[in-house]
């Protein structure tokens, strides 16, 4: 029999077994998810001797008696357009949106699992710390808390940590893409790209592991500007949305007042006799640019594209600028092979007979070094691309 409250919480511990009570199935594996069948009547008997209390229960839980406030969370926006003139990192570029948006809409909150000072979710914290909750080193948690917090569109909810470390929640994650949840997850340290840290912290598989999710939205900001313009409108888009952020400082892209819609690719280099597409994110688009220059010096012109959104990806788009380029594509990116931009495209592009993908992605476990030095070694630099390129030409 329950205890009678007394004004706290009731926590009940079970020790359970599958069947238990039922002589001949309790604790039996071989009867583990599936119907009684021929045994259901025994089994109900059995179930029903032990039974100390028939009831009535007359338990009934008390109807809400307090009000809501109203909820807004639409139509966020940021209340100024993105500035800046000198290299910077997309994460510090998230550090600024968030701090933004949470300043115009109070709904919009952020979790970190304890890496703030690095994803820069601390400058949401810095100005309205009502809107910042730390979930420390757990990862699973952080996610069960944001899903919770976003439930019943009560706040826009944006979880941030390194994206190595939502490798350990993708359970979470897959759950929460089944019960229709609006969370956006931003991972920074993405790829060999930050360098020192070494490949424990690494991100070279996240790109795989939110593209799998359901439903999901994929961003791959390149540049400050973009970076911005994505939270932006994942905070506007319903499901689950991943932003991807790197480490190193970035060239600015894009002016103040570009417009960035999801689903929709950006071209970055074009001219008239461009002989192949390339197809770069962030680190790697700044890698493809510098190749396109190099290509150039021998009268091999080149167009580059940045997809912004990996999922949903610009398949139409990149098939008319293939089309138009002798229907290559060199894919380069800071991400294992598998999963990433490269196999995005290829899938993309997998029923046009007249284009073929040559990709360029991390095939091993990396090692720590500088960012640059790594970016060469794993064969996403600018050498590597003007090498594809010219391999590509040849078939």
């Amino acid at each position: 029999e329950p205890r009678p409250p007394r004004g706290r919480p009731t926590c009940i511990i079970a020790k359970t077994f599958k069947g238990k009570g039922v002589s001949g199935i309790e604790d039996q594996i071989n009867w583990h998810g599936k119907p009684l069948g021929g045994e259901t009547e025994r089994a109900l008997a059995e179930i029903k001797a032990i039974i100390k209390n028939n009831g009535p229960y007359n338990i009934t839980p008390p109807q809400p008696s307090g009000t809501v406030q109203a909820a807004n969370i639409s139509n966020i926006a940021l209340p100024e357009p993105p500035k800046y003139s000198e290299p910077v990192t997309c994460r510090a570029a998230y550090g600024k949106a968030i701090a933004k948006i949470g300043q115009a809409n109070n709904r919009v909150i952020a979790m970190d699992g304890d890496t703030k000072n690095s994803t820069y979710s601390i400058k949401l914290m810095d100005v309205r710390p009502d809107q910042y909750v730390e979930c420390f080193i757990a990862e699973q948690n952080l996610v069960g808390v944001g899903i919770g917090c976003a439930t019943r569109d009560r706040t826009v909810v944006f979880l941030s940590t390194f994206a190595a470390f939502f490798t350990r929640a993708f359970d979470q994650i897959r759950m929460g893409a089944i019960s229709q949840t609006n969370v956006n997850f931003v991972g920074s340290h993405a790829g060999v790209s930050i360098g020192e840290d070494g490949p424990s912290q690494m991100a070279l598989e996240d790109l795989a592991m939110f593209q799998s999710i359901p439903g999901s939205t994929v961003f791959y900001p390149s540049d400050a500007v973009s970076m911005e313009r994505a939270v932006e409108l994942a905070a506007n888009k319903s499901g689950i949305c991943f932003i991807r952020s790197s480490r190193p400082n970035i060239p600015i892209l894009y002016g103040a007042d570009e417009v960035f819609k999801i689903g929709q690719a950006k071209v970055l280099r074009k001219t008239d006799s461009d002989q192949v597409t390339i197809i770069g994110a962030c680190v790697t688009i700044v890698e493809a640019l510098k190749a396109a220059d190099e290509l150039a010096k021998s009268g091999v012109n080149v167009r580059v594209i940045d997809p912004f959104t990996i999922k949903p990806l610009d398949v139409a788009g990149i098939i008319q600028n293939a089309r138009e380029t002798g229907g290559r594509i060199v894919t380069v990116e800071d991400h294992y092979v598998e999963g990433g931009i490269g196999s995005a495209v290829a899938s993309g592009v997998s029923e046009c007979r007249d284009i073929i993908v040559k990709k360029l992605a991390v095939n091993d476990i990396p090692r720590s070094g500088k960012a640059a030095e790594l970016i060469e070694k794993y064969g996403i630099g600018a050498n590597s691309i003007v090498k594809a390129v010219q391999q590509i030409l040849t078939l």
